[in-house]
């Protein structure tokens, strides 16, 4: 069996002061360590002591040829074998590099559940503009009403340096993900039996590179967002038309639906926290798409600190367009030959939620990459204290553009037996980035218009 290595939190100074909301800036010479012992954003460059981790050494580099026809993007570790596996009957070995959603998730599915852990590789990059702009985030950005907005950024990731929780959350709501993307997916909710059918979904994102500036017009606006559900023929016609603000205490996410049997557009207010999630069958919040997504002022947030976990990781395999959705989806849980984990450094928030505030998840502990602040693995705890939900999200380096994404976003019920897995792109067309979009093609006119074509 696989020797546990023993390691300790790396805690941000004190718990009091990783826990406070930092709002001062940092200044030039800490921004100077972006140059030097920490990645362009942010992250350790080294690998960690018995190099099981390596150092970053730039991340997969930009290649035309990454997406091919029929295959989606080619793994570049289509040779790494696996290291060991977790299962059920070993996990006690492995416990300090799992969350308790995981090693819960390890006890249900004993007989068919395990994580296949492969060498860990550093595969995070994005374009060089995008480092500038965290570059110069660094000594510029700064959170706004207790952690409820940020400003004096550019184009993503203000805090490179995180020193508070609302830093490395805050890092994962604005991180890069291109100027506009058209996308297409497909999410199923089975039955603890393994009965499913896929919901197919499109929607389209134009990041709004002004975001957090607030000498601009739409400074407050993070994204535009439009999603229409186009199968099963019950659920098709139902769109959802975002702005995503910045801050949305001040001005809080503003949001219209329409519905094909209505044939009107109205606002929906209620798009928000945790109402149910776009077809999801209540197995998911709204506040769990992209594992974490919305205001965050329900909430207390602490910084824990940083820790090495087992986290899903260069998911290319379970991507590849030559799996059926029916390869993929299992009861309980994906198929666990497919999917890769591997052992990476990450930041880990707790969310608690605030006396007096209201939502399903009471306690909320989250893991974020330090290369990516994509967040990765959430544990999710009901009111009654009770571990009730963990997420997964499945993400590779679309390294054409490049940028990190998911592949795959899952929310398992630890009570239940039943799960959500969506943004799934195996049987869909390819994302689309750069698309031809503005913030015109994102009204509650235009979608009146488009709708009743």
């Amino acid at each position: 069996m696989q020797k546990k290595s023993v390691f300790k939190l790396a805690f941000v100074g004190s718990l009091a002061l990783a826990s406070a909301i930092a709002q001062a800036r940092v200044d030039s010479d800490a921004a100077a360590r972006l140059d030097a012992d920490l990645t362009p954003m942010g992250a350790e460059r080294a690998g960690n002591a018995d190099g099981s981790i390596p150092a970053w050494d730039g991340g997969l580099e930009a290649k035309p040829g990454a997406y091919v026809d029929g295959r989606g993007y080619i793994d570049p570790f289509a040779d790494d074998q696996v290291l060991y596996s977790v299962t059920a009957a070993n996990m006690d070995g492995f416990a300090d590099r799992l969350s308790p959603g995981q090693q819960a998730m390890l006890r249900r599915y004993s007989a068919t559940w395990k994580m296949q852990v492969y060498p860990s590789q550093r595969s995070a990059s994005y374009p060089q503009e995008v480092y500038e702009a965290v570059r110069a985030n660094a000594t510029s950005a700064e959170l706004t009403d207790n952690g409820n907005g940020v400003a004096n950024m550019k184009v993503a990731t203000p805090f490179p340096l995180p020193r508070s929780a609302h830093e490395v959350l805050w890092n994962h709501l604005t991180r890069y993900r291109g100027e506009s993307v058209k996308r297409y997916y497909a999410q199923a909710t089975p039955q603890p039996d393994g009965n499913y059918f896929m919901t197919r979904i499109e929607d389209f994102f134009l990041f709004n590179q002004r975001a957090g500036d607030s000498t601009a017009d739409n400074g407050n606006i993070l994204f535009y967002f439009r999603q229409s559900v186009v199968a099963p023929t019950r659920l098709a016609g139902m769109e959802l038309l975002v702005h995503e603000t910045v801050n949305q205490v001040s001005e809080p996410r503003m949001s219209w639906i329409y519905a094909a049997g209505q044939r009107r557009v109205r606002r929906a207010p209620n798009v928000a926290y945790d109402s149910p999630g776009t077809a999801s069958d209540g197995m998911r919040t709204t506040d769990n798409f992209d594992m974490f997504s919305g205001a965050p002022d329900r909430y207390d947030w602490e910084l824990m600190g940083k820790k090495e976990m087992l986290i899903p990781y260069n998911s290319y395999r379970l991507a590849d367009k030559g799996n059926r959705y029916e390869d993929i989806v299992q009861p309980g849980h994906i198929n666990p030959d497919l999917a890769r984990y591997e052992l990476h450094r990450v930041w880990h928030v707790r969310a608690t939620l605030k006396d007096g505030q209201r939502h399903l998840y009471k306690q909320r502990d989250m893991y974020f990459d330090e290369d990516s602040y994509h967040l990765v693995v959430v544990d999710h705890y009901d009111n009654r204290d009770q571990l009730w939900r963990l997420g997964e999200s499945y993400t590779i380096n679309l390294y054409d553009q490049p940028l990190v994404w998911t592949k795959g976003d899952a929310v398992y019920d630890l009570l239940n037996g039943r799960y959500v897995i969506g943004l799934l792109s195996n049987e869909e067309p390819r994302e689309q980035f750069g698309a031809s979009l503005q913030p015109s093609d994102f009204t509650p006119a235009q979608l009146r218009r488009d709708s009743r074509r």
